[in-house]
């Protein structure tokens, strides 16, 4: 079983490209932008817990829920590389998932697919619990720390003077972020108007910057389209939000899953110029990259839902939850399709049990939140029940490619790692909210 890379590994492999994202980019006012320090328990310079800390806590739960989804959310990039490999090996894909291109296009579609989620968290913290509340405050370190993992890398490759401005615009870029959601809230046209000015003038500026970067091998105009794509699916995803529509779960999805398209552009672009060894589309890398999307989405939708049970006053009977279930179950039948190149059967399988697993943890929230400890350890046994039985199907649907024990191993940190994240929830926005 591969070892996932760690976030500051990820955060390093992308450097080189991110410089351009925002260097000298934007043109927005970050005056609005969040300003907490970039304090997270996943920050770069957060040493990971080893498997006795993390059994002394429990199940790691820290009690900030942000902190912990981005604990669960940074474990499946190496769950990814381990279902790619062993995938790749049973089906006789071309390529190399391994590939240092494949590294780079996955680890980009992780860290982009995680921004996405982060940011709308963090407008539906500040739409529902309010812009001054402890919960918006955590919501909006993490954003932070998500952002510090790239300028922190940045600055260790191209120095203080040239990591100061790519921070300043980065954050700036935020800022821009940050401000239309204020004013998509407020419905002050004008304000959003100038948001989407100062992030339209980034994604121009972006453009030119990649192009020159990386010797023509990313087109101005190709990265300049794909950035606008990117801010216009967050935009609709916060209005949505912000006018309290059910269709905010689906569009702050489709948000997400851009990024990957995102990944892709980028990636090809600098692994081209760069000369970099293995390819970025090949069935492999590809297959690793989608499953990477989908599995850090599965993460944060399941984090969503269970935010939005707690924090609606209709809880799970909501228009809402049912909505950011739907989104869910989404993500879930799209993952279930992967799984399914293997053999029809197998899809319906694997969809069977893996939606299992969903309702496992979301009686799992329902328990946490009105403190029923036996509904909690039953579905505590489920989970571990589901561990064991996806180990064994793995195995058997890859021809021991990917052996039970790793697969189940993988698995049991998922589940601690979520259900840490559902805790933390519970926590903050059911006893202390």
């Amino acid at each position: 079983m591969r070892i996932m890379p760690t976030r500051s590994v990820v955060a390093t492999s992308l450097a080189a490209v991110l410089i351009a994202g925002t260097a000298g980019c934007g043109g927005g006012s970050s005056s609005q932008a969040a300003a907490a320090p970039q304090s997270d328990a996943n920050s770069s310079s957060a040493p990971a817990a080893t498997p006795a800390a993390t059994a002394a806590a429990g199940n790691g739960s820290t009690g900030n829920p942000f902190a912990d989804i981005r604990t669960a959310a940074a474990h499946m990039p190496g769950s990814a590389d381990v279902l790619a490999g062993g995938f790749a090996k049973a089906l006789k894909l071309t390529g190399n998932a391994d590939s240092d291109a494949a590294k780079l296009r996955a680890s980009l579609t992780y860290l982009f697919t995680e921004h996405v989620y982060l940011a709308g968290i963090a407008v539906a913290t500040a739409y529902g619990k309010g812009a001054t509340s402890d919960a918006f405050n955590t919501a909006k370190a993490s954003v932070l720390a998500n952002a510090g993992d790239i300028e922190s890398a940045v600055t260790g490759i191209v120095g203080a003077p040239q990591g100061a401005a790519f921070k300043s615009a980065f954050d700036a870029h935020i800022g821009d972020f940050v401000n239309y959601a204020v004013a998509a809230k407020n419905k002050d046209s004008a304000g959003q108007k100038r948001a989407v000015t100062s992030l339209t003038a980034y994604a121009k500026t972006a453009g030119q910057f990649f192009d020159k970067v990386t010797n023509g091998a990313l087109s101005a105009s190709a990265v300049q389209a794909d950035t606008m794509t990117h801010i216009t699916t967050l935009k609709t995803a916060v209005d949505d939000l912000a006018a309290g529509k059910t269709t905010a779960y689906a569009d702050l999805k489709k948000a997400a899953d851009h990024m990957e398209s995102s990944a892709a552009v980028l990636a090809q672009g600098v692994a081209k110029a760069t000369k970099m060894s293995g390819s970025t589309s090949d069935s492999a890398a590809t297959l690793r990259a989608d499953l990477t999307s989908d599995l850090v989405s599965h993460v944060y939708l399941a984090g969503v839902a269970v935010f939005t049970a707690y924090t609606d006053p209709k809880g799970v009977s909501s228009d809402a939850f049912k909505a950011a279930a739907a989104a869910a179950q989404t993500n879930s039948n799209e993952i279930g399709k992967i799984v399914g190149k293997s053999g029809a059967a197998n899809e319906t399988t694997f969809q069977q049990v893996w939606d299992k697993h969903v309702s496992d943890f979301v009686d799992y929230a329902k328990a946490d939140a009105t403190n029923d400890s036996a509904t909690k350890a039953a579905a505590v046994q489920a989970l571990t029940g589901y561990e064991s039985a996806s180990g064994q199907f793995f195995d058997k649907i890859t021809g021991g490619a990917l052996p039970a024990a790793a697969v189940q191993n993988d698995l049991a940190m998922h589940v601690t790692t979520l259900e840490a994240a559902i805790d933390s929830l519970a926590k903050a926005l059911v006893a202390g909210g």
